[in-house]
């Protein structure tokens, strides 16, 4: 069992493994860096949405490619996506954090703004600490 200090540094290593997640895709004040997330996560990682009864599943490949075009063609502008509340578990080389959202921006010149639930597994790898799933849902806008 890792002793305080050594939970609040790898604390501290996942906070920003998530605060370079969701900066990534922000084009608030310059291009998204969607590059990023291949830094963050292990290569095979999996991204799955999860909307009512419909699941996605994503490799990083496919999850990139379709926010990289609509950040950049002005599909969806000053988009910005962050973290309002997490809880965080460490077991050894393992990790999971629940994580509330909001977000914000101009889709098809109409603005919005949002929120959900993502559920996040870490593994320790000989390069340090990266993402290897995320799992998300975004709040009902009807409700």
């Amino acid at each position: 069992m890792p002793n305080r200090r050594e939970s609040d540094v790898v604390k501290a290593e996942l906070d920003e493994l998530m605060r370079l997640f969701f900066n990534a895709f922000t084009n608030t004040d310059g291009p998204p860096r969607t590059d990023r997330i291949h830094e963050v996560f292990i290569p095979e990682g999996t991204i799955i949405s999860q909307t009512g009864d419909r699941t996605v599943v994503y490799d990083l490949g496919s999850f990139i490619a379709p926010r990289q075009q609509i950040l950049t063609d002005g599909t969806l502008a000053e988009f910005a996506e962050w973290e309002v509340g997490e809880q965080t578990q460490i077991y050894g080389s393992i990790a999971h954090r629940f994580s509330e959202y909001r977000k914000s921006g101009v889709q098809n010149g109409r603005r919005f703004e949002g929120g959900g639930h993502k559920t996040i597994q870490f593994v320790r790898t000989p390069a340090g600490w990266r993402i290897s799933s995320i799992a998300w849902e975004d709040d009902d806008p009807t409700s």
